[in-house]
């Protein structure tokens, strides 16, 4: 059997599995020498995120737990590129790895599901909500402090599972991941101004060895330049506000007609205060905006903004 011209390491669930396929389906399309039948090999691998189920992340080491591993092969030669959720990827690369390439970004929104209940307003006086996202659980409470949030992990059919056998009265999702796997009937979406998409929402990444410069070129071939843009401002700001599944921080970037749109936020864990703020400019200066709309947002918050 003929060994595989590329390797892309993945987590095992269903959304990471849907999402790796499109990157397979997009290579095999862009690059002559990957369309061929085993050109490339999906390999699964079991994150330390996917074994922590009891509790939420920001309790269990924060960002970088569903790529660790990953970056781990990546760095031993096992794979060759990894595909990962932007969202989950912490501010900066480790030695010797870099972002490649990004999909067309899918709808960053956020999505309530809570059967009948369509809009948050919606949900009856102290409904229990499951989230993990501290981002989510800050906004939620920001509107409706008298709602109950409890702690759900776990994929995508767990959490609906969750909601329809009556455990929680409305879950929250990525609107993305739904489209992603087939699943957009199950609740509507948020409209921005009442949350705000987590920095790297809707966006899936490539990551690749820096010296790796044959996949790093297959790779080029299918980089989605807005995308790339976009998220550049989003971490630009998150970097600057120090961001870790441990502070409520939100922002989403968009490309209108050549100008740069950032909007971002910082929130008190319990949704006391929310803080916000937003920057337009050209595409050549996406992170110098996102850099400045953080230091922004880090003097308005002040020193431990984020204390309990």
């Amino acid at each position: 059997m003929t060994a595989p011209l590329l390797r892309l390491g993945t987590r095992g669930s269903p959304l990471a599995l849907t999402q790796t396929g499109l990157v397979r389906d997009a290579l095999a399309k862009a690059v002559p020498a990957l369309a061929g039948p085993g050109a490339i090999e999906i390999v699964t691998i079991r994150t330390t995120g996917d074994v922590i189920q009891d509790r939420p992340l920001s309790e269990a080491g924060g960002k970088g737990l569903f790529v660790k591993e990953i970056e781990e092969a990546l760095l031993q030669g096992r794979i060759d590129a990894a595909v990962h959720s932007m969202k989950d990827m912490p501010t900066a690369q480790p030695p010797g790895l870099a972002i490649a390439a990004f999909l067309p970004r899918e709808d960053a929104r956020d999505v309530l599901i809570g059967g009948d209940r369509a809009r948050i307003d919606d949900l009856p006086q102290g409904a229990i909500v499951g989230t993990s996202a501290l981002r989510r659980k800050a906004l939620l409470l920001h509107r409706r402090p008298d709602l109950r949030i409890v702690t759900l992990r776990g994929n995508v059919d767990t959490r609906l599972a969750r909601r329809a056998d009556g455990t929680v009265q409305a879950t929250i999702l990525a609107l993305a991941g739904l489209k992603r796997l087939g699943k957009t009937g199950v609740g509507t979406a948020i409209p921005e101004a009442e949350m705000l998409p987590a920095v790297g929402q809707g966006a899936v990444c490539i990551e690749a060895r820096e010296n790796d410069a044959q996949t790093r070129g297959w790779l080029a071939a299918i980089d989605h330049e807005a995308t790339a843009v976009c998220v550049r401002a989003e971490h630009a700001m998150l970097l600057v506000l120090d961001g870790s599944c441990r502070t409520p921080i939100a922002g989403h970037a968009i490309l209108t007609d050549g100008e740069l749109h950032l909007r971002g936020l910082i929130a008190r864990p319990d949704g006391s205060v929310v803080i916000e703020t937003e920057r337009r400019g050209s595409i050549s200066d996406a992170a110098a905006l996102g850099r400045d709309a953080g230091e922004e947002l880090k003097r308005r918050g002040g020193p431990g903004f984020f204390a309990d």
